[in-house]
């Protein structure tokens, strides 16, 4: 009897472990799917704005950048007017709000929330087509993507416990945005070069760090399908900001210039 118990015990426990890893991998391939769509719509919605907001008709020409950019009546308020300001902020300012109401949205608002924050972000990062080549920005983009990956899966399949790691990388993050707004002002291009050199280690580490914390989250949630999607568009999130973030060091780094 004692050895027909444990046989049911070690059966129940194997069909145990087997539930979880099957819900591991459809949370995982969740949260992987909704920073794919993320991104796809933040390049899309980029390259739209970005070709509304020039013209290659100088007729239609309002204004023209000291690279030869020329711009309609949207780039002009867009790219030269102060209402620039506000569009380089805001991701920032939503990406903060999101964190601090997150926990209390549902799944579904906090999916609609992200798709917007998207959308911005695409509005955001619409000005990259400008100061960069297209073919340098699909290449650092293929590169970024490649690493991404790699990272990704390291911190998916390492044991080795990377939650040391957050304390040293929120303070670079934080030290990345800092140095990032004052050189607006300074211009300087050493300063933007280790900047981004340092941004990319930084959000390399992140990427992660990032994915063993959302992977470890899902043990706390599994036992409820809503915090389940909640905690994937927050990982989601997570991944995204990583991703874009680690993008644009890169591309400062290694993108043609258009001037």
């Amino acid at each position: 009897m004692a050895e027909f118990d444990n046989q049911g015990y070690a059966q129940s426990e194997v069909g145990s472990r087997s539930t979880i890893d099957a819900g591991l991998r459809a949370y995982m391939f969740s949260v992987y799917n909704y920073m794919a769509v993320g991104i796809a719509l933040t390049g899309v919605v980029a390259y739209v704005f970005f070709s509304m907001a020039t013209t290659q008709d100088p007729s239609l020409a309002v204004a023209t950048l000291g690279n030869g950019t020329m711009l309609t009546e949207l780039g002009r308020t867009i790219y030269i007017s102060p209402l620039k300001w506000v569009l380089m902020f805001a991701p920032l300012g939503m990406v903060l709000l999101f964190a601090a109401t997150s926990h209390k949205m549902s799944p579904s608002t906090a999916q609609l929330v992200f798709w917007g924050f998207a959308v911005l972000m695409g509005l955001s990062l619409s000005s990259i087509f400008i100061r960069y080549t297209g073919q340098s920005i699909s290449r650092v983009f293929f590169v970024t993507a490649a690493s991404f990956g790699a990272l990704s899966l390291y911190g998916y399949t390492t044991k080795k416990n990377l939650s040391g790691w957050g304390t040293f990388l929120f303070m670079g993050v934080i030290g990345v945005i800092i140095a990032s707004i004052v050189n607006i002002w300074l211009q300087s291009s050493a300063l933007q070069f280790a900047v981004s050199a340092i941004g990319v280690l930084v959000f390399a580490g992140l990427t992660a760090y990032d994915t063993q914390r959302i992977r470890e989250v899902y043990q706390y949630v599994a036992h409820d399908a809503n915090a389940v999607k909640s905690a994937a568009i927050n990982g989601a999130l997570s991944l995204y900001l990583d991703f874009i973030n680690m993008f644009l060091m890169m591309l400062s780094l290694f993108g043609s210039s258009n001037d």
